[in-house]
């Protein structure tokens, strides 16, 4: 039996904090082990997309010791064979608290570099140094809240069985939640997060998708499972010709992590921050 080595993470455990620049911190985990689970082939994958990390709490030094703090931007793609654990990433920012570097570009380049020998594949980075005033964008998603459905939930495990759609009716639509609730795989703690589906082909049934949505208030599955979970089960039950999903969660350790999911046909959104974020 495999292990999954999510246990060995430092989820869950007491962690030296280091200031000092230790890429070694990262702790990358295997996808395809999730993945098996629903039944996805790693030699094709039912999406392309990437997860969005944006990280609020990243400092360094200039040369003369003086410290430097920015925001940041991380795109992980779906593909690579690796997702990164959110505390080992969380903790190897931290080692740059303490450690000099010429720029804010020796720092992102530094982090590209590190970050893509641990998710197997070129993960891009963007730092925004606050003296530059970077400015935040929070908005809603343009699409139909199902929020205000009068619905009767009673399933707190994902449930696909509870997807429904009309063959008889194509659309193009957007729907969107925020009662989207999972729990952390390892420590069991709350995730909080917006769940956005796009879609086209048979009309999916609005309140049966909400409470699909409901289902995964007690699962217990990464961010980025959870939204590869959603897509696929939506692509089985419902059979649109064209599909994303995105999740937009709230944050934790000053990072949070906006999975996107597509079967090719839409463009990730913009990074345009839910309000609870």
């Amino acid at each position: 039996m495999t292990i999954d080595p999510s246990t060995l993470s430092p989820l869950g455990k007491a962690s030296e904090y280091r200031c000092h620049y230790a890429p070694e911190l990262l702790f990358p985990i295997p996808r395809q082990l999730k993945r098996d689970e629903i039944g996805i082939d790693p030699a094709r994958l039912p999406f392309v997309g990437e997860d969005l990390w944006n990280a609020y709490e990243i400092s360094w030094l200039n040369p003369r010791g003086k410290p430097v703090v920015a925001l940041g931007t991380f795109r992980i793609p779906a593909q690579t064979p690796h997702l990164i654990e959110s505390k080992s990433f969380k903790l190897y920012l931290n080692s740059f608290n303490q450690s000099p570097f010429a720029d804010a570009e020796t720092v992102a380049a530094t982090l590209a570099r590190d970050l893509s020998a641990a998710a197997g594949g070129q993960v891009t980075v963007q730092l925004e140094p606050l003296a530059g005033q970077p400015r935040p964008r929070v908005d809603y998603p343009s699409g139909i809240l199902l929020d205000e459905l009068d619905i009767e939930c009673d399933r707190y495990q994902p449930a696909p069985e509870l997807l429904q759609a009309d063959a008889g009716r194509s659309v193009e639509e957007t729907l969107y939640s925020h009662l989207l609730k999972s729990n952390c795989l390892v420590t069991g703690q709350p995730d909080w997060g917006m769940v956005v589906v796009r879609y086209r082909g048979p009309a999916i049934d609005r309140a049966a998708l909400l409470r699909y949505i409901v289902s995964f208030r007690g699962h217990n599955e990464f961010h980025e499972q959870c939204v590869e979970r959603i897509f696929c089960d939506i692509s089985a039950r419902c059979s649109p010709q064209s599909l994303a999903v995105y999740a937009r969660y709230t944050r934790r350790g000053g990072l949070d992590i906006n999975p996107f999911r597509s079967s090719g046909e839409f463009l990730p959104p913009d990074n345009i921050r839910e309000v609870r974020q």
